[in-house]
């Protein structure tokens, strides 16, 4: 078991369990499709242990229909 998965400090980092999840799937699809990983000591690590590092080094993140409704009037384009 991955010990950042029992943490909470994931869950929170992208905002729920149901988004993390969602996130992990999809960037575990992008790298079985072929996909290089985005942190540099990727060696020895399976395709989860890569997506949870990328996650926790803010190499990827859940962008969201309604992130764009949260943003102030002057940050929209």
């Amino acid at each position: 078991m991955i010990e950042e998965l029992k943490s909470t400090k994931l869950i929170n980092k992208v905002g729920g369990r149901f988004k993390l999840t969602a996130l992990i799937q999809k960037r575990l699809d992008e790298l079985v499709q072929g996909a290089r990983p985005l942190i540099e000591d990727a060696d020895g690590k399976t395709m989860l242990e890569i997506v949870v590092q990328e996650i926790l080094q803010d190499k990827i993140t859940m962008e969201t229909k309604d992130s764009e409704m949260n943003k102030p009037d002057e940050e929209k384009d």
